[in-house]
């Protein structure tokens, strides 16, 4: 084990550990074009407040490490607002995913030109019964999200 690898270890968020000894990671697995919540920790003086920030992921940059980001884009207002988190920050509380997206590029920079319904991204549908869904569940004993 290097020493990089060793820093990053001590400085992700949420190490846990699972039966087997291997460290699991509370960061969901979302792509590009996935509608997210970011819960964002927001300091102002004393108190501490949890924001919500809901958007189409535009990017990743980085698939593990602590140079990890992710740009987030949502319109309010009529006005483009696009913020990029790093994966591991302190200040992120918790990523979920609230819709899947169907998009065949990594970058989809092309939703800045776009207004309207005509930026809207297509869902990803999960086409498997219910009773294939209930088998994966019992082989790996959680849902299998990385195939839907």
């Amino acid at each position: 084990m290097d020493l990089v690898d060793l820093v990053e270890r001590k400085h992700r968020r949420d190490e846990e550990r699972n039966e087997k000894g291997e460290i699991t990671f509370s960061i969901p697995e979302f792509r590009t074009g996935d509608v997210v919540d970011v819960h964002v920790r927001i300091i102002e003086g004393d108190s501490e407040r949890t924001q919500v920030f809901r958007g189409t992921v535009i990017q990743r940059h980085g698939k593990s490490g602590l140079n990890a980001s992710f740009t987030v884009r949502k319109v309010t207002a009529g006005v483009g607002i696009e913020r990029i988190f790093p994966l591991y920050s302190p200040r992120i509380a918790k990523i979920e995913i609230i819709r899947r997206g169907k998009v065949r590029r990594s970058r989809i920079y092309y939703l800045r030109g776009l207004r309207g319904k005509a930026a809207r991204v297509a869902e990803k549908r999960d086409h498997r019964t219910a009773h294939q869904k209930v088998e994966i569940v019992e082989e790996n004993g959680q849902p299998d999200e990385a195939q839907t």
